[in-house]
């Protein structure tokens, strides 16, 4: 997405949001048919999509990886071409992106990635919108994200230098963002005087931040190197002690699902400062607009 694609997009997740408080169900999207393959399994995620498209008069059929002939060897370039006959749109959660370039590749329909190990785009954002929603213009925000370098960190640090905005980025010592992603990144910024910071220090991160955003340490996948990451990770917990560091009005922030105890506090997430709950509501806004504008073609609402 370009830029000025994004704030559209925000635009429309704003309009959308009001208008579903008004009224629960819109015929945007009746007789339209949603897949979903998830090779992991997911609250947010499978709930926002299928509550997205009942909310729309559309329909979301969730498709199990364990359920589908993948299991049985069927490649994903045939399942995609089969799909794209009885679906109008694909939207993939997956371990390895690959399997989203080539759902991509193959599928004649439109493919949303959902998650994969390398991105998690429909996350971040929705958390760009909670920034938004909550503090107005992001270009003046200091965010620090302090946890791994992993595919939540990628999405939103390059969502917020496409929104201008300023994001420091604090992982442990070999928990560092992709090479390559950084570079992209630091373009992007370029392109859109924003800026971003790459540290190993969290307190320098937090100190001033107005926003602090976590992610778990150890992702789904990665169970065998939770006693390691537990150790490696010890000084990045989001407590009270570090958010102390912060502006008094910090918004905390967490994709979910939370290791309570482990990269945030119980009195962290569940303090005056959490925007967890509202965050975790905008996945379903955010997955409305997008549906919505890529299954009706539109470019304004």
């Amino acid at each position: 997405l370009s830029p000025e694609e994004i704030q559209y997009l925000l635009q429309t997740v704003q309009t959308l949001k009001r208008k579903s408080h008004l009224a629960k169900q819109s015929v945007a999207l009746k007789g339209k048919v949603l897949g979903m393959i998830f090779q992991k399994p997911s609250t947010r995620t499978r709930v926002s999509f299928e509550v997205a498209m009942y909310q729309l008069s559309g329909q979301a059929i969730y498709l199990s990886a364990n359920e589908l002939q993948l299991k049985r060897g069927e490649t994903i370039a045939d399942t995609a071409r089969v799909l794209s006959r009885y679906v109008d749109c694909i939207t993939a959660r997956v371990y390895s992106h690959n399997d989203i370039l080539e759902l991509a590749k193959y599928a004649t329909v439109p493919v949303i990635n959902a998650l994969s190990d390398y991105e998690h785009p429909c996350q971040a954002l929705a958390d760009i919108f909670t920034i938004s929603e909550k503090k107005k213009n992001i270009k003046n925000l200091k965010i620090a994200y302090i946890g791994d370098g992993n595919n939540v960190a990628h999405s939103l640090a390059l969502a917020v230098v496409k929104s201008a905005g300023y994001i420091e980025v604090a992982t442990p010592k070999g928990y560092e963002m992709k090479k390559e992603v950084i570079e992209l990144i630091n373009k992007e910024a370029e392109k859109n005087k924003a800026r971003l910071i790459t540290t190993n220090n969290p307190v320098s991160s937090a100190k001033d931040a107005d926003v602090i955003y976590t992610d778990v340490w150890a992702s789904m996948g990665q169970e065998n190197e939770h006693k390691k990451r537990l150790q490696d990770f010890k000084d990045f917990q989001i407590n009270s002690e570090l958010v102390k560091l912060s502006k008094k009005d910090v918004m905390i922030m967490h994709c979910l699902p939370a290791h309570r105890g482990e990269e945030i506090t119980d009195e962290v997430i569940d303090g005056p400062n959490s925007v967890v709950w509202d965050q975790a509501e905008n996945r379903l806004h955010i997955q409305k607009a997008l549906l919505m504008l890529i299954l009706m073609k539109k470019t304004s609402i």
